[in-house]
């Protein structure tokens, strides 16, 4: 009789292999990751991309993404963090300050990475940080040093004695970019002036009063600003007034130059943290903020030659081969 069900138990097992079914108690794991992106734009696209390679470079078929675009409406980040934490994904990607706000106020238990955040304290309203975040959020900063980017805008405007500071007052992380760079550009002799718009409805409006009040602007790491580099452009390149832009996409749109970091790197660093978050090797509370590897000096070649601007020799052309 124990032979017999011996056998029963082996010609069991047998048929489960050949059927490709495994009797190991060890089943593959498999995630579901939700992503959630702001709005379209080159850099956020560059970034999400990059976390997602680096996640199917590693785990495979393993993961599905659920990839969820809000649009550049608070309402629907809100909308979309929440509808991951009804579906119970394992990880979610925030990609921008207002899906990273909307998912912190989601959940506090799903991991959730951040990309494409220039300060978490400020995004996060944290009174204490010391670089790790602390709670289930971590993820990467797009932050280049606004120290080197205020010396950049002295470099190419040594004689220029207005700036001002072209931002979204609805984005946190803008209002701290101006309020640091302000200190390094008046320690360089600038008289510093702030034009804020609310959204896109006013900034060609605010736009132009910068323009008439300024020998240069500074625009920095802003999605707002960022989706509407058109608008921007036609109002300062009509009145012959350079642009620093804090990020290659601005650069791209209406800027002279950037201090420029690779949003597909930052991505990727997020993709990889998000690994070891999924299979167990990291904590996301113990991870800190990570930050782009380097940084370049890039120029946009057409307004500089329209605006008459000589780039030095460091300086790459954005779209230039490597």
């Amino acid at each position: 009789m124990k032979k017999q069900v011996l056998a029963t138990i082996l010609s069991a097992a047998m048929i489960a292999s050949f059927c490709g079914v495994s009797v190991s108690a060890d089943e593959a794991e498999t995630y579901t990751i939700g992503i959630l992106q702001q709005l379209e734009h080159d850099a956020l696209d560059a970034a999400t991309q990059g976390f997602k390679d680096a996640v199917t470079e590693a785990l495979g078929d393993a993961v599905t993404f659920d990839e969820q675009n809000a649009q550049n409406e608070s309402s629907t980040c809100i909308t979309i963090a929440n509808g991951f934490v009804s579906e119970g994904v394992d990880l979610i990607l925030a990609n921008g300050t207002t899906a990273l706000q909307s998912c912190q106020a989601a959940t506090d238990t799903i991991p959730v990475l951040g990309t494409s955040i220039t300060d978490y304290a400020t995004a996060l309203d944290l009174e204490e940080f010391d670089g790790t975040v602390g709670s289930n959020i971590s993820g990467t900063s797009d932050l280049a040093p606004l120290d080197e980017q205020a010396a950049m805008l002295y470099e190419l405007f040594p004689d220029a004695e207005t700036v001002g500071i072209l931002y979204c007052s609805g984005e946190p992380n803008s209002q701290y970019q101006a309020d640091v760079i302000t200190t390094y550009l008046e320690e360089y002799g600038y008289t510093v002036e702030t034009y804020s718009f609310a959204d896109s409805n006013d900034i060609t409006t605010v736009a132009t009063n910068a323009a008439s009040e300024s020998d240069v602007i500074y625009v920095p790491t802003d999605n707002t600003a960022a989706a509407n580099t058109e608008a921007i452009n036609n109002v300062c390149l009509d009145a012959g007034v350079p642009i620093i832009a804090g990020e290659e996409g601005i650069c791209s749109g209406c800027g002279v130059a950037t201090l420029s970091i690779s949003y597909y790197d930052i991505g990727y660093i997020s993709g990889e943290m998000a690994v070891e978050i999924l299979t167990g090797e990291a904590d996301v509370s113990e991870m800190p903020i990570e930050y782009a590897p380097e940084v370049t000096k890039e120029y946009n070649a057409e307004i500089a030659e329209a605006l008459g601007v000589e780039i030095p020799d460091d300086y790459v052309a954005i779209g230039a081969e490597e």
